[in-house]
């Protein structure tokens, strides 16, 4: 077979980015696609109301907590066979979800969909970077990753609401399964292979019980802290979640084949993008939240016409993420993260100022949407800047923090807003979601300046 020439390399590269994008995208438009039908699906199963907490959440413990299984996976068996079967099992369990007769049914599906979606992102990402293998073109691909996931995380309200009032609730599973094989192809036809890197190694399955414990009592607890009835409950399970992390800190450091690698632990870099991700979901997660929760309940919107006042958003989070691209070629990545934190520091910073004013939320939400998009590239190539047989474990990292930090980060701001009536409340959580980006730009900036020299930043 002839070889490819440089410029139908090229053009397979971007494909296989836009395959691998598909993915994440899709995964991601899982967290938040089904919450705009809640009511539609507890009035069409006759659930309890009480179970509205566990269908807005039991997607994203499921994801957030077995993201680094699923990257561990890709290292043993190879990345490319653990994504076609995370893809295949996301179609396949969508019938779980279409044919419930029962909230217990329901559940199960979203879970398994979860558990799917978990074992196919972080193997993408570490495709992703295999077909991006120069840095003009890594640029491109990381900007094109960050931008979509962040764009279908808000997206995901405004296609959820579509679906449950065109189609019913069940719409929102049903679309999974001919997506499934639409991606399922594509990433077959256009993906190359990668050998699996560390096949004899055997999974630290304790370490997998106690990270996929701690995560999902984090998420779940966090959420439950959202709803001043269920606080007790809530703060239990966020107690237990932190008692699992320690756990797993103790487990970790005495286990003979870490779930996660030491040298990950060690690495500067990864740490930062960690840190990063982390608070860029924290923010702005919570931010958006709280400019929902404004709009509906202080401005009379339907959910429908808030989360189109919120679609600057993600017009905002295309652009900075392209942005990210030529700012990239200039700026050492610790800097462009500093840049992007920044900006949704003065996002946030103007809703805060403006709080209950239109036109301050839209030009507050843009000017956040913007350092996002910078900011998660930044995050993506500062965290990814490790060796080989580390890329696995900081793209499973990567995403896990992110997770973390829209729980966890959602579930502080709107607490701390319930200390003061709307606008009041909302702007004094939106100020602190400010100070979070501020104080993280200025570590990554000054960690920076102490990075040890054998993972000297690329200067792009």
């Amino acid at each position: 077979m002839a070889a490819l020439t440089p410029a139908r390399q090229g053009s397979r590269a971007r494909w296989a980015v836009v395959a691998l994008c598909g993915v994440q995208f899709v995964d991601v438009l899982g967290v938040t696609s089904a919450i705009t039908a809640i009511p539609a699906i507890i009035r069409g199963l006759s659930a309890p109301v009480e179970t509205a907490g566990l269908l807005a959440t039991v997607y994203a413990a499921f994801f957030g907590g077995l993201l680094v299984l699923g990257s561990r996976l890709g290292d043993k068996y190879g990345p490319r066979r653990v994504l076609l079967v995370g893809i295949g099992l996301f179609a396949a369990v969508a019938a779980v979800a279409v044919t419930a007769q029962g909230i217990e049914q329901l559940l199960v599906g979203i879970a398994l969909q979860g558990a799917a979606a978990a074992m196919g992102v972080p193997c993408a990402l570490r495709l992703l970077l295999h077909v991006t293998a120069d840095p003009e073109t890594r640029r491109a691909g990381l900007a094109a990753w960050s931008a979509t996931g962040a764009v279908a995380g808000v997206l995901g309200y405004v296609v959820g609401g579509l679906l449950t009032d065109a189609f019913g609730w069940r719409a929102i599973y049903a679309v999974n399964a001919p997506i499934g094989l639409i991606l399922l192809t594509a990433v077959s036809l256009l993906v190359p292979n990668l050998a699996a890197q560390d096949r004899q190694r055997r999974l630290d399955l304790p370490g997998v019980g106690l990270l996929v414990g701690a995560v999902m009592a984090l998420i779940i607890g966090a959420s439950l802290l959202e709803r001043p009835g269920l606080r007790i409950l809530g703060l239990a399970c966020a107690i237990a979640g932190v008692v699992l992390v320690l756990a797993l800190v103790t487990q970790q450091r005495r286990a003979a084949a870490p779930l996660i690698p030491r040298a990950a632990v060690r690495s500067r870099n990864l740490r930062a993008g960690v840190g990063m991700s982390f608070a860029n979901t924290a923010t702005t997660s919570s931010a958006g939240v709280l400019a929902t929760l404004l709009l509906q309940q202080h401005l009379g919107l339907n959910p429908l016409q808030a989360a189109f006042t919120l679609m600057p958003f993600s017009v905002a989070v295309i652009a900075g993420s392209a942005l990210s691209r030529p700012l990239g070629a200039r700026l050492p990545h610790r800097r462009l993260g500093g840049l992007g934190l920044a900006g949704i520091a003065a996002g946030t910073l103007i809703l805060a100022l403006t709080a209950g004013a239109i036109a301050g939320l839209v030009a507050g939400i843009a000017i956040a949407g913007t350092g996002l998009g910078i900011a998660a590239v930044a995050a993506n190539s500062i965290g990814t800047q490790v060796s080989d047989d580390l890329t696995g474990s900081a793209a499973g990292l990567l995403n896990t923090a992110g997770q973390l930090g829209t729980a966890l980060g959602v579930a502080a701001l709107v607490i701390l807003a319930s200390v003061a009536h709307p606008p009041l409340g909302t702007a004094i959580a939106w100020t602190a979601a400010a100070a979070l980006a501020a104080l993280t730009g200025l570590t990554v900036l000054i960690g920076g300046r102490r990075k040890d020299a054998n993972e000297a930043e690329p200067s792009s």
